[in-house]
C-alpha cells in the first residue's frame, strides 16, 4: 500500500538556508520551477570555490519568484530580521559547516555555524512560528556502528567527529524545541550525496578533478570502505515529500521525527572508482593510504521508515549517477 501524504504547496512560503550550497540549490532550484515562493538564505563563505556558489545563485536568481538574502546564521538580529520580513511558513535548514575532516583543524568554525546558528534557527522558529521545520542531520552521527543497516532507532552517543557531534546536537536541540515550543521538526540524516554542482571537498569531486589532472586520487583504509552513495535528485524528493507534511504528535506528544535519506545500497569504494573512471575514460592513479581520524569503515542506511512514510526511497544507481556528475563537469570546467 502507497503512503498517503499531502504534496508540495506552491502557494506557501519557503525558506531555504544554505540556499548556496549544493542540496540548497537543487532544492531551491526545484521547488522554485514549481512556482512556489522561495526566499534562499547563505553566508557563501569561502570554505570551498565561491564562484562555484554563485554559480549556483546565478541559476536561482532566474527565477522571479526566488529572493536571496545574504547573512550569517550566527547572527542572530540578521536571522531574526529575516524571519520578520518574509514570515516563512516552511523552512528548510540546510546550512552548516560541513565536512568530517575539516572539522579536525577548524573547529570553531562547527560551534558557530552547526550549533549557535541553529540555535539561532529555532529561536526564530519559536518568535515566529512555522508550519514545518525541516533540517540537515549527516550519517556521521551513527559513527562506528558495525550493525547494518543503520536506523534510527539505534543508539547514536559515540560521534567519532565533531560534525557528527554538532550534528547529533542538533537533532536533541530540536526535540527540545518541539517539546517545549510545539514547532514540529524533522532530522534527515544523509548519506553521501553527490551529483552536478557537488561540493569540491566530496570524493566524486576530488577523484574526477584529479583523475582529469593526472594526479594520483588518495584512497583511504587502503579501499576497503563502503559508502552509501545517494544522489542528489533522490535527496530532494525526499525533502520535498516532506515539505507539508510536518510529524505526527508521538506517544509524548512532541511533533519531532528523525529520518534516513540514503540510498540503501552501500558500494565498495573500489567500485565506485572504477565506475567514475570508465566515465571519465581514463585510469586513475592510486596512493592507498591508512584510515584517516574521524571517518568511518561503512555508511548503510535502513529507509523502511521513510518508505513507510512517503513511498519512497532513493534508488538512482550509481552508474547514473557519476554519467551525470562527469557530464556536468566536463561542461562546468570544459574538460
Amino acid at each position: 500500500m502507497t503512503a498517503k501524504f499531502n504534496r508540495m504547496d506552491p502557494g506557501k512560503r519557503y525558506l531555504i538556508t544554505g540556499a548556496a550550497g549544493f542540496i540548497g540549490y537543487h532544492l531551491a532550484k526545484k521547488l522554485a520551477a514549481q512556482g512556489a515562493q522561495i526566499v534562499g538564505y547563505d553566508s557563501v563563505n569561502d570554505y570551498y570555490d565561491v564562484n562555484l556558489k554563485y554559480a549556483r545563485l546565478d541559476e536561482l536568481k532566474s527565477f522571479s519568484n526566488f529572493r536571496f538574502v545574504k547573512g550569517d546564521l550566527a547572527d542572530a538580529s540578521a536571522v531574526n530580521a529575516l524571519f520578520d520580513e518574509y514570515r516563512p511558513e516552511i523552512v528548510v535548514n540546510l546550512a552548516a559547516q560541513a565536512g568530517v575532516r575539516y572539522s579536525l583543524t577548524n573547529p570553531q568554525a562547527y560551534i558557530q555555524s552547526n550549533i549557535i546558528g541553529f540555535f539561532n534557527i529555532l529561536e526564530a522558529c519559536r518568535n515566529w512560528p512555522v508550519e514545518h521545520l525541516i533540517y540537515a542531520s549527516s550519517s556521521s552521527v551513527y559513527g562506528q556502528q558495525e550493525k547494518t543497516p543503520f536506523s534510527t532507532d539505534d543508539k547514536v552517543d559515540e560521534p567519532v567527529s565533531l560534525y557528527a557531534a554538532t550534528k547529533k546536537s542538533n537533532e536533541l536541540l530540536a526535540y527540545s524545541y518541539a517539546h517545549l515550543f510545539d514547532i514540529p521538526a524533522t532530522g534527515l540524516r544523509f548519506f553521501t550525496v553527490y551529483g552536478p554542482f557537488g561540493r569540491p571537498d566530496m570524493a566524486a569531486f576530488i577523484f574526477t578533478r584529479k583523475i582529469f589532472n593526472d594526479e594520483p586520487i588518495q584512497i583511504f583504509n587502503h579501499g576497503d570502505m563502503y559508502r552509501d552513495f545517494t544522489y542528489v535528485d533522490d535527496i530532494v524528493q525526499g525533502i520535498e515529500n516532506m515539505l507539508c507534511n510536518p510529524p505526527k504528535p508521538n506517544v509524548k506528544g512532541d511533533r519531532a521525527k528523525v529520518y534516513n535519506i540514503g540510498n540503501n545500497r552501500p558500494e565498495k569504494l573500489m567500485d565506485f572508482i572504477e565506475t567514475l573512471e570508465r566515465h571519465i575514460g581514463k585510469t586513475a592513479r592510486k596512493e592507498f593510504l591508512p584510515m584517516q581520524a574521524g571517518d568511518v569503515y561503512q555508511t548503510y542506511a535502513d529507509v523502511d521508515e521513510l518508505y513507510a512514510d512517503f513511498g519512497f526511497r532513493p534508488n538512482t544507481s550509481v552508474d547514473f549517477g557519476l554519467k551525470k556528475f562527469v557530464e556536468w563537469y566536463r561542461g562546468y570546467y570544459n574538460v
